[in-house]
């Protein structure tokens, strides 16, 4: 008899343990995996949930029922599956996370061969139909489970992306939130002339000081005290499997993501003049604006990860950035990391002279964005339809590439459906003028309430 598996999401696997995700689960999608890439090898690392490495463990016996050889590579981030998979040539990887869901949650999120994603569209669906049928892909051989180290050669692709001989000191506090971020960091360190000032530092799947989620506030406090106390010229915080990170100023203020898009468009076209650059519909007149001022192509796409990277790959794109913090490079397998970012972040600084509030502060001022704005409405496709027929008498330019976006002549907005929540996303930016976009932000919620 199928068994129901009712952890897979749009782009990945995720759910609550045990009702949702446990050990039998995770057997069943290692075996699907395998059945489904017809692999000889995959990569296998988890973050520090309590309940990671039994995850783990079931889903290596699945894969290894299936003939596969295992390279388990330990505990580590999501962007290391990327780089263990593409870099010995493997047919796959699986990373077991829930990344910032709370702390009795897990998961799990795959690859193919050249880290390339699988999500609901490409593979996704196809292993849980797999998975909750009764048949075992059972080898005649049985695969093996060998852990492989790539910390070092992990540790220099990073360092690829900056000229370190042109780096200089700086004071830098890092906030891992006790996930996995942590150790990479400590082997950074001794390349690196940087000062870290290092919080919750420690893995620890207890999460003593909270769900490593900076975009939460309250999360972020410890961060600006640290800041503040050390002096620092600017803070990063990371997520529990560290594919996205988040930056503070040396005055201890909260830098958007939508900035940091431009900021890394800018580094990279420096290197690569006249290569394209992919953004999202969310908040785009900053991002368009330095890449046309550094002689780079835009490209939209629809938001989410799987989505960029397609539009990566077809345009050999140099860079991807969504304002939700994750950021993509060619030569990171056109994939996200949580770690080039900051490094590349630092570099510009060092190159620059400038402080990081000095770099952002005139983009905040030319085009003040809301931040995404969420809310839960009955329909998300009636909350799109109702705002689209009342706005769009007025708009210069409607597009529907994700949701609605609308532009008039000193403001837009995008509105869309959240991918991996129950909600209705909401971003507004204008063209400085922040009273204006927070009349129309309220303009937008009031409408929004009127649904109930």
């Amino acid at each position: 008899m199928a068994t129901k598996i009712n952890c897979f999401k749009a782009y990945d696997i995720r759910g609550r343990i045990p009702d949702e995700l446990n050990t039998d689960v995770a057997y069943r999608i290692g075996n699907a995996t395998a059945e489904y890439l017809s692999a000889d090898r995959i990569v296998l690392c988890r973050d520090i949930r309590l309940s990671s490495d039994e995850l783990a463990g079931a889903v290596a016996a699945g894969l290894m029922d299936a003939g596969v050889a295992v390279l388990d590579i330990g505990i580590g981030g999501t962007e290391m599956v990327y780089f263990a998979t593409s870099q010995l040539g493997a047919d796959g990887g699986i990373m077991v996370t829930a990344s910032h869901n709370p702390a009795d949650y897990n998961g799990l999120k795959l690859v193919r061969e050249e880290s390339r994603p699988i999500s609901g569209d490409t593979g996704l669906d196809d292993i849980r139909s797999i998975a909750e049928g009764d048949a075992r892909r059972i080898a005649d051989d049985k695969g093996s489970r060998e852990s492989v180290d790539v910390s070092n050669a992990y540790v220099q692709k990073l360092l690829s992306f900056v000229d370190i001989d042109n780096l200089v000191p700086l004071k830098v506090v890092v906030n891992a939130g006790n996930g996995a971020a942590g150790p990479t960091i400590d082997l950074l360190e001794p390349h690196l002339p940087i000062e870290f000032i290092k919080m919750h530092h420690e893995p620890d799947g207890n999460f003593p000081n909270g769900i490593p989620n900076p975009m939460l506030e309250e999360n972020r406090a410890s961060t600006l005290e640290a800041i503040k106390e050390h002096g620092a010229d600017l803070a990063i915080a990371w997520d529990g499997d560290f594919d996205r990170c988040f930056f503070f100023d040396e005055n201890a203020r909260f830098i958007e993501g939508y900035y940091v898009v431009g900021l890394l468009a800018e580094s990279l076209l420096l290197e690569s003049p006249g290569a394209a650059v992919i953004y999202d519909p969310r908040l785009t007149w900053n991002t368009l604006e330095i890449v046309q001022a550094n002689n780079g192509r835009a490209v939209q796409s629809k938001s989410g990860h799987s989505f960029i990277k397609e539009v990566m790959r077809k345009e050999d794109a140099v860079y991807g950035g969504e304002m939700s913090a994750h950021h993509y490079f060619r030569d990171f397998f056109y994939c996200d990391s949580g770690m080039v970012p900051w490094l590349l972040v630092v570099q510009l600084l060092c190159k620059s002279g400038s402080s990081l509030s000095s770099l952002v502060d005139a983009c905040i001022r030319k085009y003040p964005a809301s931040g995404e704005i969420n809310r839960q409405v009955p329909d998300s496709a009636v909350a799109i339809k109702l705002i689209r027929e009342h706005f769009v008498g007025d708009a210069i330019v409607v597009d529907e590439t994700d949701g609605v976006s609308m532009e008039f002549s000193k403001w837009r907005f995008n509105l869309r459906a959240s991918n991996t929540e129950p909600v209705i996303r909401l971003n507004v930016e204008s063209r400085a003028d922040e009273p204006l976009m927070r009349e129309k932000v309220n303009d937008l919620l009031a409408l929004l309430d009127t649904l109930g």
